[in-house]
């Protein structure tokens, strides 16, 4: 902080220290140009923590030159902690940028990758420009940034740019201060940088002018890989029907939506509806994909074909975030398909080799460069509620920028995550940085995906950890890591705890709250599988206050897979269930099940919400089979009425001091109206609205018994915002402060961070 004046001497030399994201940002000549124009004399440089100034001059200058570093910083820079040191003024003249300094532990943090800006673009579509059509056009303000980082300081030689020395026009900008160019590492041109080409499936070449002939490939139903930022995409016309249907065949991915990328926000608004939020997420330099509301899909302004995002009104849309992809899609006019380079259940592939064995029997052509990815990074996910962004998935422009946390990690964390939608995080001082986006440890590649990234972490921000935290699954994999790879104290979370705590820490307390965490599995601390949980919670601690009622699972994973034999499981009890669709669908196999149930083999009890979730769109014909996680209740959501204030309603039950919910009685009561012949869309939105009604009341309840009167809703079942949105409003008429994410996903990609935050409050307890 600023130090008072004191003194009538006009003169003042301040030593700063700036920690954060403040390296290959541009802000060293940012420092400098505002120092030039303050005429304060010094210096700044890079070291293994941040950056360092020395500056003096008049005091109103300095005080002046203090108050703007943080106000006027570059848009790239993220400044965490500024520190200022009062030295004796020496005189001096000019101001200096000094090379960096390498020695010493490594603190600084590296930049998610970013952008192209807007200054690059006009640049990119100038033809009198030296870098016209150069797709790989950059400065400090954008461009490639932790996909291409080996080492750090972040330093040209320790990138995969090091491969491409600088031609004499480059190294003039990068050396000049005055230029937005100066110190860019990625900074290239077509003389020295990568080179792009378009290749068939055994290497050779298919065309001189790659961005067209792709764009041809496309326009005639083809699909091509293309290589982006942090892996490569596989990209078809998002218009026809047939190229869609023909990705989902060779993709083995049949029924999840895919993301589809459009030139402008115009086209984007042509699609879907953009609010002033989603606008910012689209556009900002982060360029996720935005999940948003499609418009009529009769529409002349709708063109995308149903195959795209089959039994969802809404579409996950992006806009060109490399010059790669500005220079594709002003070449087609058309959206297109872009989802990542692999197939169903594999990691994306990102390494040239590896995406032409890979994706050869997808692909009809490849779109590929030679500046190697250090680090793989699917596209980010967010969705938009209520002016918020919200993360989805969190992974390229996001990662790996630290999350601040409340409090500090006495010893440094590496929180080895869940089994599915995979983070690993790192925690150490107050902040934790979260990888990007792993996926599902299901099979080898993945799980070589996940050793890599915390390897890579850990040399990036030199920490080594001194815990590690896992679930307590004995069986997933990040927990079998934990326990026999790392060889260090390792310490058990409890899955729904890490959801509560990690929403707890993405809002800066600790608690005691009310926290509510509802998903679809977690390894629950008496042996069943819970999913629909009330916990009295800090981030240290937690107790099971209530659940919803617990119903067997028959089959186990089977389960997930078929939610029809939940909604057998739910109506054991109910005679009459045989004459219900959803029992004639399946014919004998329904009763087998009610058998398998009555046997007890194989039928793990289960409180989960979204098994719950599954039953109801079983019932309603939504969903037999599901080929996604949670696609049963991402499509009841869809079919829900988000008009209809009506609501089911299930009794809550003191049982040995634990409070159940009868939520056996909510499917009964959609199963009462499905067979008075209701509309399946009223019904639907009488569940959600009934669960959010009785989740208010179960916290109400225990608020009573405690006094506690902050909720944490986290969990995937979070991710329905018909449901966040009706249960948030609930709890607040009722006087409720309530919390949800905002920086990290309420879905299992947050539970390694809830993890660390569990393991460090547990250190503090302990001192």
């Amino acid at each position: 902080m600023d130090t008072p004046e004191c003194g009538a001497d006009p003169v003042r030399r301040v030593e700063v220290r700036v920690e954060g994201v403040v390296q290959g940002v541009g802000f060293r000549p940012f420092v400098h140009g505002l120092a030039q124009r303050l005429a304060l004399s010094g210096h700044v440089g890079n070291d293994t923590a941040g950056v360092v100034i020395e500056a003096e001059g008049p005091r109103e200058a300095v005080s002046g030159f203090l108050k703007a570093l943080r106000s006027d910083a570059p848009p790239l820079a993220a400044i965490h902690e500024l520190s200022v040191v009062e030295l004796v003024p020496r005189g001096g003249r000019g101001f200096r940028i000094l090379d960096s300094d390498g020695s010493g532990r490594r603190r600084a943090l590296i930049s998610a990758d970013s952008a192209t800006c807007e200054a690059c673009l006009r640049e990119l579509f100038d033809p009198h420009d030296r870098r016209y059509r150069y797709p790989f056009v950059n400065c400090t303000d954008c461009g490639p940034r932790f996909t291409i980082v080996r080492d750090i300081p972040y330093d040209r030689p320790n990138t995969t740019m090091a491969g491409f020395p600088l031609c004499g026009a480059c190294s003039r900008e990068y050396h000049d201060p005055s230029d937005r160019r100066f110190h860019a590492q990625p900074v290239c041109c077509p003389e020295c940088g990568p080179q792009l080409r378009i290749i068939d499936a055994h290497g050779r070449p298919l065309g001189e002018d790659p961005v067209s002939r792709a764009a041809e490939l496309l326009r005639a139903g083809m699909i091509v890989a293309v290589k982006g930022l942090g892996g490569y995409h596989l990209a078809a016309d998002a218009v026809s029907r047939d190229a869609a249907a023909t990705l989902r065949v060779r993709k083995h991915r049949e029924d999840k939506p895919f993301a589809v990328m459009v030139a402008t926000l115009a086209e984007a608004r042509r699609l879907c509806h953009v609010d002033e939020c989603a606008e910012r997420a689209l556009s900002g330099r982060r360029r996720p994909v935005v999940l948003l509301d499609r418009r009529d899909a009769g529409g002349a302004g709708a063109p995308v074909s149903d195959a795209v995002a089959p039994g969802t009104r809404r579409l996950g849309i992006m806009l060109p975030y490399t010059p790669l992809h500005h220079l594709l899609m002003r070449e087609l006019a058309t959206p297109i398909v872009l989802t990542s380079g692999n197939v169903s259940d594999e990691p994306i592939a990102f390494t040239d080799d590896d995406a032409l064995a890979r994706l050869a029997g997808i692909a009809d052509a490849f779109l590929v460069h030679d500046r190697p990815i250090h680090v793989r990074a699917d596209d980010s996910v967010v969705t938009t509620w209520r002016g918020r962004v919200i993360p989805v998935r969190r992974s390229r422009g996001y990662a790996p920028e630290p999350i601040a946390c409340p409090r500090e990690f006495p010893r440094p964390v590496l929180a080895c995550g869940a089994e599915l939608k995979n983070t690993v995080c790192l925690a150490t001082g107050r902040r934790a940085v979260l990888s990007a986006h792993i996926g599902d440890l299901k099979n080898a590649e993945t799980l070589l995906s996940f050793t890599e990234s915390i390897e890579h972490l850990c040399r990036l921000f030199d920490i080594t950890p001194e815990v590690v935290a896992h679930d307590l699954h004995p069986d997933y994999a990040s927990t079998r890591y934990a326990l026999e790879e790392t060889g260090l104290d390792a310490i058990g979370v409890q899955h729904h705890h890490a959801h509560v705590a990690a929403c707890l820490a993405d809002n800066g307390v600790d608690g005691p709250a009310i926290g509510v965490a509802f998903d679809g599995t977690g390894y629950g601390t008496d042996g069943t599988v819970w999913g629909g949980e009330f916990l009295l919670a800090t981030c240290a601690t937690f107790e099971r206050a209530g659940h919803l009622a617990t119903v067997p699972m028959p089959g186990g994973e089977a389960a997930v897979r078929q939610p029809w034999r939940m909604a057998a499981a739910y109506l054991r009890a109910d005679s009459r269930a045989g004459d219900l669709a959803v029992a004639r669908r399946q014919g004998d196999r329904w009763e087998q099940v009610r058998k398998l149930i009555d046997s007890r083999v194989n039928t793990p009890a289960t409180s989960s919400a979204g098994r719950l979730f599954d039953a109801v769109a079983a019932v309603l014909g939504v969903r037999d089979t599901v080929t996604y996680e949670g696609q049963a209740a991402i499509e009841l959501e869809q079919r829900a009425d988000p008009h209809h204030p009506d609501g089911y309603h299930a009794g809550v039950t003191d049982i040995g001091g634990t409070l159940v919910v009868d939520s056996p009685a909510l499917l009964g009561a959609v199963v009462d109206d499905h067979r008075r012949g209701v509309d399946p869309a009223l019904v639907a939105a009488r569940f959600h609205n009934g669960l959010a009604d009785v989740i208010r009341r179960t916290c109400q309840e225990i608020a009573e018994r405690t006094g506690i009167r902050l909720v944490a809703l986290s969990g995937g079942v979070f991710a329905n915002r018909l449901l966040l949105g009706r249960t948030v409003d609930a709890l607040e008429q009722h006087g409720f402060t309530v919390l949800s994410h905002g920086h990290v996903p309420c879905n299992d990609g947050g539970i390694g961070f809830g993890q660390a935050v569990v393991v460090g409050a547990r250190d503090r307890a302990a001192r």
